[in-house]
């Protein structure tokens, strides 16, 4: 199989197929951890937020959209596809560890060395061998039909960590709307505490801290976590 990082937009069927707009995203991402790895201070934290949004929308969607039709098409999809939900949940796990670890040192540098170096290979896992089998698979009007399902899932997604949601439907498509609701409510809000003025910026961090503690109790509801596999559960009490 040929990698989907070799070939042209055409090869893949089009800016609007599910393998030009994955790639597109693996570009976006490797740019943005080569200057998270040069940046401190505020810049660091805008640079991470930017990140994460595209981490964890991309994610979801394929969670959502691209896996299950791997297990249905292909015999060897569960294990395929648990591999790379193995990684996304370990990405979950490692930006939680982050965001309690945000000034710079040690510690913070260990993480982050890990983070590029489970996404770098979820996007080789991906690259080179589970989108190359849904070209081989699929006809350029249904890859376009994918990436079009994919990128409606992707634009109303959460866009933060949830590490004891489940991976898969139907816990993950239950968690969709509540969570996306949350998160994205929250990016607007700390984004205006950022250009606030100090009388008005500790109220919306009060209120982005408030609905954080609302997205936790909501992600820890049995429901979300139906569908779950061992090896991506994790304990809503350890987490």
């Amino acid at each position: 199989m040929r990698s989907i990082a070799d070939q042209s937009t055409a090869d893949l069927g089009g800016r609007t197929s599910i393998l030009a707009r994955q790639r597109a995203d693996h570009v976006e991402l490797d740019r943005l951890m080569q200057r998270l790895a040069g940046e401190t201070g505020e810049a660091y934290e805008r640079t991470f937020t930017t990140m994460n949004r595209l981490v964890f929308s991309h994610a979801f969607a394929e969670e959502a959209v691209l896996w299950p039709l791997l297990r249905r098409l292909f015999p060897e999809g569960e294990r395929l596809t648990l591999e790379v939900e193995q990684e996304h949940q370990e990405v979950n796990e490692l930006v939680v560890a982050l965001d309690e670890h945000r000034e710079a040192g040690p510690e913070r540098e260990r993480l982050q060395a890990r983070l590029f170096e489970v996404l770098r290979e979820d996007v080789r896992d991906e690259e080179d061998e589970l989108l190359p089998r849904l070209q081989d698979r699929l006809d350029t009007q249904e890859l376009r039909r994918v990436g079009w399902q994919w990128e409606v899932v992707r634009r109303t997604a959460p866009t933060r960590p949830h590490p004891v949601v489940a991976r898969r439907p139907p816990g993950n498509v239950v968690a969709a709307l509540p969570l996306s609701v949350i998160d994205r409510t929250r990016d607007r809000v700390d984004m205006a505490a950022r250009v606030a003025p100090d009388r008005f910026a500790g109220t919306l961090r009060r209120s982005s801290q408030a609905l954080a503690r609302v997205s936790h109790l909501v992600e820890r509801t049995p429901a979300m976590r139906r569908g779950e596999r061992a090896s991506t559960a994790r304990d809503p009490e350890g987490l």
